[in-house]
């Protein structure tokens, strides 16, 4: 995909993230979903905080303060790029895991609109970023900016069937 492509793509994500918040009710967005697991809070409060963490990498990859690596992605990085997903669950590195804030809707608006802001502002400077000045992603390796960026938007999809589960979940119940 194209940097424009992975643009878009995101503003689609954000826009049907939106809805969907909108659409949930207010008495279910912070409680457990039946058969335990994140709930919706808990989805939002990971996918926004850790992609403006995203950002703040394509930032330093940008402004060449990551590390110098001309060495082509792990297998598994290759493996997922390819696909534009994840070939099965993850676990959060536990150092995100432990960031993650059962948040309310109102908070989860804020850090949409952050989000938003933020890749306005840094998807122009992907296209002008060394592909070599990469920083460490926590389960993918060295990724530069632009890698960065199509990240963003496979975890971002990834969550949003995340959140479709947690839907049938309370469906069920």
């Amino acid at each position: 995909m194209s940097i424009a492509s992975d643009k878009k793509s995101l503003e689609n994500l954000l826009a049907e993230y939106r809805r969907k918040l909108d659409q949930i009710p207010d008495d279910r967005f912070n409680a457990t979903p039946p058969g335990g697991g994140w709930s919706y809070g808990e989805v939002y409060s990971h996918i926004l905080q850790s992609n403006l963490g995203s950002f703040i990498a394509i930032e330093r990859c940008a402004n060449g303060t990551g590390k110098l690596d001309n060495k082509r992605m792990g297998w598994l990085a290759q493996f997922i790029f390819l696909i534009g997903g994840f070939p099965f669950k993850f676990k959060a590195p536990d150092k995100l895991a432990a960031m993650v804030n059962n948040i309310g809707k109102e908070e989860a608006r804020n850090l949409l609109v952050k989000l938003k802001a933020k890749m306005d502002l840094m998807v122009p400077v992907v296209t002008k970023a060394s592909s070599f000045s990469k920083i460490k992603h926590p389960r993918l390796g060295l990724l530069n900016a632009r890698q960065w960026l199509r990240f963003i938007d496979i975890h971002t999809r990834h969550h949003l069937k995340q959140l479709k589960r947690i839907d049938k979940k309370f469906q069920s119940a």
